[in-house]
């Protein structure tokens, strides 16, 4: 089971629908996204149409898309949640814990294996959400910051876990945007446009979770590999 988080992969910002094409064709099972899902329109009917490409569950229901899905991969139903947190980010949003909660209700009957993304900005509120959901998923893991944690393991519960997975990008930038830019726009405090760096080496990250027939994760591993061409 593949999942991908595609948020940015529209050179920065946001996803389209060639860019799922494409996600489908090299075998990514499901794509999970987060604050960027809405950059570009046209995944909009995407969106409504497809439970492929996930949104954060924990925007108004009027949002097109859906938060959650279900894949079986031979005899093995995946459930995959993506949330978001409010911390340093959308505040009116609903309660990631209790939409956590809700969405339990249906995958714990229909899911064997459940996978969550939590899109979050604070290491504290990703951490909290991993205990929260300590047994009672699979596997949960961060995403947002673009900056791999080096804390991944298994909860005490049975439950994967790592605060961020990281990013598929330049080694050398930062968060994917060239460097000088952004380092100007601290200084100076001016608004400036960033552009997302293009120059090797590239850097790919992410994890590797073994479930047992139980949906309890018994090895998680971090994946860190960089590409000089």
């Amino acid at each position: 089971m593949i999942i991908v988080n595609g948020e940015n992969s529209a050179h920065g910002k946001g996803i389209t629908p060639k860019i799922m094409e494409w996600f489908k064709k090299i075998g990514v099972d499901v794509v999970t996204s987060g604050n960027h899902i809405w950059d570009k329109k046209d995944i909009y009917p995407y969106l409504i149409a497809n439970k492929d490409l996930l949104r954060p569950a924990n925007f108004p229901t009027e949002c097109p898309g859906v938060g959650m899905t279900v894949v079986k991969k031979g005899a093995i139903r995946f459930g995959v949640m993506n949330l978001q947190g409010r911390a340093f980010m959308r505040q009116l949003l609903s309660c990631p814990f209790k939409t956590a909660d809700s969405l339990l209700t249906y995958l714990k009957h229909n899911a064997d294996v459940i996978v969550v993304d939590f899109h979050a900005e604070t290491s504290a509120e990703k951490l909290a959400m991993g205990y929260y959901l300590d047994g009672k998923v699979s596997t949960v893991y961060g995403t947002h910051t673009h900056v791999q944690t080096a804390d991944a393991r298994v909860l005490p519960g049975g439950t994967a876990y790592i605060t961020d997975i990281g990013m598929a990008g330049a080694l050398n930038s930062m968060i994917g945007m060239e460097k000088e830019r952004m380092i100007n726009a601290m200084i100076t405090q001016l608004p400036t446009k960033f552009e997302v760096d293009d120059k090797p080496p590239f850097v790919m990250s992410g994890i590797c979770v073994n479930v047992d027939s139980k949906g309890k994760a018994n090895k998680i591993e971090r994946i860190y590999i960089v590409d000089d061409n």
